[in-house]
């Protein structure tokens, strides 16, 4: 199994147990809130949730987090923000992080500028931290439009951003994924 699908069916596995309507699935939801931003390593009390279970190989011991561990650590804690006072998954597995952003002004062309200032933010991100922190302002957005999105796929873009030459690749793919859902959309009203 390639680490883009080992990645995306850990990710998927850790999900269905984020969306199990229980007391131990809500505080580890609030852990992870609690650890955006921070080092994968930096919060024992999420290690459970974004560690055990890893197919071996992962970690590096380098004395630095590896691509996979970001990329697991940043989509499951932003998953839990995106999920936080909400019912029901915010897992979409046919709709891309990129497709989810341009699902926010398809809802409200009004908010067109802002979206994609805050995509192009996102794409433009020159390392991982930045993406990251940009990352985080549009699940905000999808939280509050209750839009939800591919989790296990994102972390596998993640995954692929990080490593050489990926930046540039998950760039295009995010591009033509917004737009093509921009653009399918306008065909659609179109047609009516």
């Amino acid at each position: 199994m390639t680490d883009e699908k080992a990645i995306a069916a850990f990710v998927r596995r850790k999900i269905e147990i984020l969306d199990e309507d229980s007391p131990k699935s809500r505080a580890a939801c609030a852990k992870l809130r609690r650890a955006i931003g921070k080092l994968p390593g930096a919060t024992p009390e999420i290690w459970d949730v974004t560690l055990q279970g890893a197919p071996e190989g992962w970690q590096i011991y380098s004395g630095k987090a590896s691509y996979q561990e970001w990329a697991v650590h940043t989509a499951l804690t932003l998953y839990a923000l995106h999920r936080q006072g909400k019912l029901e998954s915010m897992n979409d597995d046919e709709k891309t992080f990129a497709a989810a952003a341009a699902q926010i002004i398809l809802n409200d062309e009004g908010r067109l500028e802002a979206t994609r200032r805050r995509f192009n933010a996102v794409a433009t991100a020159m390392d991982f931290t930045e993406l990251a922190y940009h990352a985080r302002g549009i699940v905000q957005m999808l939280k509050a439009e209750g839009i939800r999105m591919d989790y296990p796929r994102f972390a596998s873009d993640l995954f692929n951003f990080q490593r050489p030459g990926g930046a540039d690749k998950i760039r295009l793919k995010w591009g033509n994924d917004f737009y093509r859902m921009l653009d399918y959309s306008k065909r659609k009203e179109n047609d009516q």
